[in-house]
């Protein structure tokens, strides 16, 4: 039985004004919230505290997150793998692998630390138009290996440890996969949930203590939550159009969001498209922290 949760009316954490707000992180070392503009070029960090945020000019296409455990950040780039560094407000990154290289229109998109302590990112194809898009999994020594292929739009993952599962999705495509793992690969992938006319794109998502998955919905408005069954349990609305991906953390939900691609009457609509949005929770439903074990990278 999954205990009933309440969720606050947003608020605006942060009028970032992202293009392509993306990747947001909750780092506990630092308490703060780490979060990106993919094509804005920029990281935002959030004091959790003061909730004051500024920005940080990228050392590139900087697409997805994750901690790493000697310190700093893992990173999916433009172009692969790398080790992210933050001081005195400057970026820095060094790279550690980047698997496709032959793919020029292809970029780097979603990502995240799996239990077993690697770092999983997707790829598409830059313009949204070639099925070229695949998963891969950085190691703890460095190595990379391609985990699925055939997609358009990655978007994802969010691992359910508990039952050995991650869901991944299509967002071109509607659709939101699961799988079992090991951490290294996948087996029994299957459709989780399929979406249609109205009901906006998945994108970001994650899985929470209960084991339930949220989704941000891309020109839907929301953040939906999903029993581990599939079964819609609750919508959390938003002010803007297009929510990107979640973060569950410190009891509280972050939303990410976009303006790009948006009209002027969508952004008259809609002016805090791009920012950085919180719920408040009933009660604390924090996704696991997890740290891309490094070590042997050193």
């Amino acid at each position: 039985m999954i205990a009933a949760l309440e969720i606050a009316k947003p608020r605006c954490l942060a009028n970032l004004g992202a293009v392509l707000g993306e990747g947001p992180l909750c780092d506990p070392r630092d308490g703060a919230l780490y979060s990106l503009d993919i094509k804005g070029g920029k990281l935002f960090r959030t004091d959790l505290v003061t909730e004051e945020s500024h920005a940080i000019p990228a050392p590139g296409m900087v697409s997805a997150l994750g901690l790493a455990q000697s310190g700093g950040l893992i990173c999916a780039m433009g172009a692969g793998f790398a080790h992210l560094t933050i001081a005195n407000n400057k970026a820095s990154f060094t790279s550690i692998a980047d698997p496709e290289k032959h793919l020029p229109g292809n970029r780097f998109n979603d990502g995240k630390v799996d239990p077993a302590g690697g770092f999983w990112a997707g790829t598409m194809d830059n313009s949204e138009a070639a099925t070229t898009g695949a998963w891969w999994r950085l190691a703890l020594d460095g190595a990379v290996t391609k985990i699925d292929d055939g997609y358009r739009v990655t978007n994802g993952p969010a691992f359910d440890a508990a039952r050995a599962r991650v869901f991944l999705t299509d967002s071109a495509r509607q659709t939101v996969f699961v799988a079992q793992t090991d951490g290294a690969a996948i087996s029994e992938k299957r459709v989780f949930l399929q979406f249609g006319d109205g009901d906006g794109y998945p994108d970001g998502m994650e899985v929470d203590a209960d084991g339930c998955l949220w989704i941000a919905f891309w020109d839907g408005w929301s953040v939906r939550r999903y029993s581990p069954d599939g079964d819609l349990l609750a919508e959390a609305r938003l002010p803007v159009p297009r929510p990107t991906s979640i973060a569950l953390a410190a009891g509280k939900l972050f939303v990410t969001s976009a303006s790009i691609g948006l009209d002027e009457k969508a952004i008259d609509d809609a002016p805090l498209s791009g920012g950085l949005f919180c719920f408040d929770l009933s009660r604390n439903i924090d996704s696991p922290v997890r740290y891309f074990d490094d070590a042997e990278l050193e």
